[in-house]
This record gives structure tokens, sequence and C-alpha cells, in this order.
């Protein structure tokens, strides 16, 4: 096998380059694994584009992005087949965070929200899936998956366990009337989770009509077109004017913010998901004497890849409708122009194609 491989590498914004690099090998502990196929997130549009949220917090370059994967182990380090339970030839993903188990969150078991928080695909020392191959560091969260999974779902698992995580920090309650606020990937993933909550209606808002389409396919009671209609009046006149009982923000997009905070009821709880690209601007009074809001972050998908193996591998979550995009590794390029110029929904690579 040869010692280099074909890579993409994140040098500076608008700086992405395909390249040969050296092939990762194991040490103690270590995974490597063989690309069956990388997503390309939103977040991986922001960065190219220069998004100072995340160059200032985030990105330690020249890093490989992506961390929507998953792949096929061809080499153990020592210990490592004993650690996770596997072998050569299974299938299997490592979650995005690549925690430092010393902290007081990691000490705590709230290893997603580490101190340090490496990430793969951000951080020269974590390089992500935009390759034929990827390291897995020993302290990963690595989990198995079916060898019979299709490259479809696969690639999903990381951004469901996030929209599973996202979903729950709501606290949807039977007969709640919720609104999503996005149906791009994770928009279209939360959406379907929603569903198994049981609510009285599902609202989901977007500024793209296909979208919304989509959305109505897979169980939204109601699409708001936010460029036509007002989705604050909307809500109101299909709930006696209260507002809507759970709003998630799943677009990245400043207004949604003040949109959410708008249509929601008073004692109502605001799911705050979306990587902003930009700062946003809101009248906090709302919050507190107004409305006194429950405002609730949600980041990564903590403890959720195993629901979300299995909803996916069952069909019990639907990939179809969400992967739009198949592309070999080495046309990311046109993936990220697709992405940022707002066509499609999933963009999946496939280094192996």
């Amino acid at each position: 096998m040869s010692d280099t491989m074909v890579a993409v590498r994140n040098y500076a914004p608008r700086d992405f380059r395909v390249e040969k690099i050296p092939r990762p090998t194991a040490g103690p502990g270590e995974v490597i694994i063989s690309i069956d196929a990388a997503g390309i997130c939103g977040s991986d549009g922001k960065t190219f584009i220069g998004a100072e949220s995340f160059w200032n917090s985030w990105v330690k370059a020249p890093v490989v992005p992506g961390h929507e994967f998953f792949g096929t182990v061809v080499e153990l380090g020592e210990g490592a087949a004993e650690k996770w339970g596997i072998q050569s030839g299974d299938k299997i993903i490592a979650e995005q965070i690549y925690p430092c188990d010393k902290c007081r969150f990691c000490q705590r078991g709230q290893y997603w929200m580490c101190e340090v928080h490496d990430m793969y695909g951000f951080q020269k020392h974590c390089n992500g899936a935009w390759a034929e191959f990827m390291k897995l560091g020993p302290r990963s969260r690595i989990h198995k998956m079916p060898k019979d999974i299709k490259r479809d779902a696969g690639v999903l698992v990381e951004p469901l366990a996030c929209a599973i995580h996202a979903v729950e920090r709501g606290e949807i309650q039977l007969g709640d009337t919720v609104v999503l606020a996005g149906a791009g990937t994770l928009g279209l993933l939360m959406l379907q989770i929603i569903k198994l909550k049981n609510p009285g209606q599902i609202i989901v808002t977007d500024a793209k009509p296909e979208r919304l389409e989509k959305a109505k396919a897979l169980g939204a009671h109601v699409t708001i077109n936010v460029k036509e209609t007002d989705p604050a009046a909307k809500v109101k006149s299909l709930t006696d004017g209260y507002g809507a009982d759970v709003f998630i923000e799943a677009t990245g997009y400043a207004p949604a913010v003040v949109q959410g905070l708008d249509l929601l009821r008073k004692l109502g709880t605001f799911v705050a998901f979306g990587v902003f690209g930009d700062k946003t601007t809101a009248d906090w009074s709302i919050i507190g004497d107004r409305k006194e809001l429950n405002i609730h972050g949600a980041h990564l998908g903590p403890y959720c890849y195993p629901k979300a193996i299995d909803y996916l591998y069952k069909g019990i979550v639907q990939h179809e409708h969400v992967v739009t995009t198949h592309l070999p590794l080495v046309e990311f390029q046109k993936g990220l122009d697709e992405l940022l110029s707002g066509k499609g929904v999933k963009i999946m690579l496939q280094p192996h194609a």
C-alpha cells in the first residue's frame, strides 16, 4: 500500500487544495480508517469563506477538513482493538469532538463541552475526513456500525446525532406546537426526530421552496416561506394568538433569532443550535420580563450516536430527501460552491469513488 494519499488541505480562507500527503499510520491506541464517505457541513462553508467566528475560535491551519464521515478499519494500533471491540474490516465512526479527558467537563462525563475542545477537521493535529484515510486518536469516541449500512445513511450519522441532541434539548411535550427554523440537512433530520415526539403540530420555516417541499414530504404539518410570509404572524394565527411552545433554530441565520423570540408563547422554549457566521442583536427583555422564556443551547451530539446509527440503519430516519449530491473527493470545490449557493441539501464526498 502506498505511503501517500490524496487529501484536501485547508491553508487559509478560500485556499483549500487537493494534495498528496503522507498516509497516516497507527500508534498505540490509534485506528486508521479508509473513508467510505464524508459530508460537507455548513461549518465547512463558513470556514472556507473566512467567517471570523470560526477562524478566531476553532480553525488551526493547515488541516484536512471533514467531521461528518464513516469508514472501514484498515489498521489498529496496540490496544485499540481491545479498547473499542473492533477489528480490521469493521465500519466505524468517531464523534467530531476529540476530548482531553482531563478537564472538569470531561471528568464529569460532559466530554462534548471539553475545555480544550479539539475537533476533527479543524485543528492541524486532528486532521479530518476529506482524505482517503484518517487517523483516530486514542481519546476518540468511536462507535461500531453495521457493515452493510448504506453510504448515504452512514454519512448522516454525525448530523443526526446533533439533531437528536438539539430536539431533546427542546423538551417537547405531547400536543406542543413546534417551530423548526431551517430545512437544510440538520433541519430535515430534526424534523424526523420531532415527529417521534408526537407534537400537536410541526411548522417548518425556510427561504427555499424546494427545501420546504422536502419538509412537507417528511411530515411537516405547515411550511412557511419567510420571504413571502411573516412567520410570527402565521404561527400566532395557528395557535389562537399565543405562539409556539418550542422554537428550534437550525439556520445559523442571525435574523431567525429575533423571529424565534417573537413567535414563541410566554414560558416557551428556545433551542439555539445554528452556528452563526454573524452576530445578532435581540431585545433581551423579551426573554425575561415579557415572556420568561427557557433558552437552551445545543452543541454536538453527545450520547446520541448509537441511536443515530440505529435510526438510519433501520430507516426510522430517512436519508433519501437529505443526501442530494455525490462527488469524488477531488471535486470538493464544486461541492463547496453548491453549498454556498444554497443548492441541494447534503453534499457527500467519496474519496474512493
